[in-house]
């Protein structure tokens, strides 16, 4: 019979693809993996985590535009995008195409727009229609390399982009990552989003890890010719979900279309219309940030 510790590192065996080898995880190795996080990130003052639910609710819009948001408020920031089968980070932050420099001590991440840091799957990819089709453990394996390798020095905030979901990429970010603040939960405010909003919120609760709070997205369309202001999806629903899974509520997004458009062109919307609603709320929405982490200005 197999002892556990043979039976543990079976489990992980996998094939990953024909260009990529077996690995095993094997207890003494994954002690190792997480002192070098440990090292890596001991610099990072605050490390926040973007999810949701589903998809389709704008949350790597949201996460883009927090992390300029942050950086246009003078803090030096960086952004994870953990999303390992779809990695739109860097389409939005106009970073498509480069990659970044390797050294002895590790990876350097690609510096987009306001100086932020930027570390995808995309940036890895020779062509960027090349599909990533991996299990499980793969991806563990390659979040740990982010975490690990990536030399992201100082930071004052670390936003961490995840797929939509309460699967492998989350349970392996909040588990890995040392020192995190909290979670972020962003959803639409109509009422098949919000089932799964408090699922999310559940798995964070499950795991000790802090909600941070709810935004609540595409609350509203701005029409751009009169300025109008329909509520498509509703409005409200993300306030009441909080509310009743007893945890803050950070703001409502509107629907405006020029943040698909600046977002397309990698260009920071708080930059280009700093003066829309969609450009306030966003600005809002990191003080109240501010005020749950306790940071003082």
């Amino acid at each position: 019979m197999m002892s556990k510790e043979e039976k543990d590192e079976k489990s992980v065996e996998k094939e990953a693809t024909p260009e990529k080898p077996k690995f095993k995880v094997s207890g003494g190795r994954l002690i190792i993996e997480h002192k070098k996080i440990a090292e890596k990130m001991k610099n990072i003052k605050h490390k926040i985590v973007i999810m949701s639910g589903k998809g389709g609710v704008g949350k790597t819009t949201v996460a883009v535009n927090l992390a300029f948001a942050f950086a246009w408020k003078g803090y030096q920031v960086g952004i994870l995008d953990a999303d390992i089968h779809g990695p739109d980070v860097p389409k939005m932050l106009g970073v498509e195409g480069q990659h970044p420099m390797g050294g002895p001590m590790g990876i350097f991440p690609v510096i987009g727009p306001l100086n932020i840091k930027v570390m995808s799957m995309e940036l890895l990819l020779k062509d960027p229609k090349t599909p990533i089709i991996w299990r499980g453990p793969l991806k563990m394996k390659v979040i740990e390399q982010f975490l690990s390798d990536v030399i992201w020095t100082a930071l004052d905030f670390l936003i961490c982009d995840l797929p939509p979901g309460t699967g492998d990429e989350p349970l392996s970010i909040m588990q890995l990552i040392p020192e995190l603040d909290g979670i972020i939960i962003v959803t639409t405010p109509q009422d098949v989003a919000l089932l799964d909003v408090k699922k999310a919120i559940t798995m964070a609760k499950q795991l000790n890890v802090r909600v941070l709070g709810v935004i609540e997205n595409m609350a509203g369309f701005i029409c751009p010719h009169c300025g109008k202001k329909t509520y498509i999806f509703g409005v409200g629903g993300g306030e009441e979900a909080a509310k009743e899974m007893n945890v803050p509520f950070l703001g409502r997004l509107p629907l405006d279309m020029r943040i698909r458009e600046v977002s397309d062109q990698g260009k920071p919307f708080i930059v280009e219309h700093p003066d829309s609603e969609a450009a306030k709320s966003f600005m809002q929405i990191v003080e109240k940030i501010e005020e749950e982490l306790g940071i003082k200005i």
